[in-house]
């Protein structure tokens, strides 16, 4: 069974630090990414290709513990009619729920993360709801 797909692969040649959770049920690449690194590393995805947030959502991994920020990227290019998805998971503790926003690198992810209010996003505006 495949636990390192190619990009956490080419990560590794690049000595990126990350975690690879396998594939999901669709064979799509999984990699987790702390906290800390995630400004960096949506920076590098984005110039490696991954160029469309398809999905952000944020859940509780387990009652009082950990809360987990989920990020579906697509690399969106022209006359490829199947294009490579990877999935990034990044959990933050329920005491400093701190994740960097990522709104420099995809703009749409405001959209996303305004549905999301138990994880304090770092760098991104905030839409006040009359």
């Amino acid at each position: 069974m495949q636990v390192q797909g190619p990009l956490s692969a080419w990560l590794v040649k690049h000595g990126i630090i990350h975690r690879s959770l396998g594939f999901d049920y669709r064979g799509i690449e999984t990699l987790q990414i702390k906290p800390e690194d995630w400004d960096s590393i949506a920076v590098i995805l984005y110039v490696y290709g991954y160029n469309y947030l398809r999905s952000q959502c944020a859940y509780d991994v387990a009652p009082g513990g950990l809360l987990a920020s989920v990020y579906h990227l697509t690399r969106i290019e022209y006359g490829v009619d199947q294009p490579e998805e990877v999935c990034i998971k990044v959990f933050a503790s329920r005491r400093n729920p701190r994740i960097p926003s990522g709104f420099w690198v995809w703009k749409s992810v405001w959209i996303f993360k305004n549905e999301n209010l138990m994880i304090c996003w770092e760098s991104l505006m905030i839409i006040i709801r009359a």
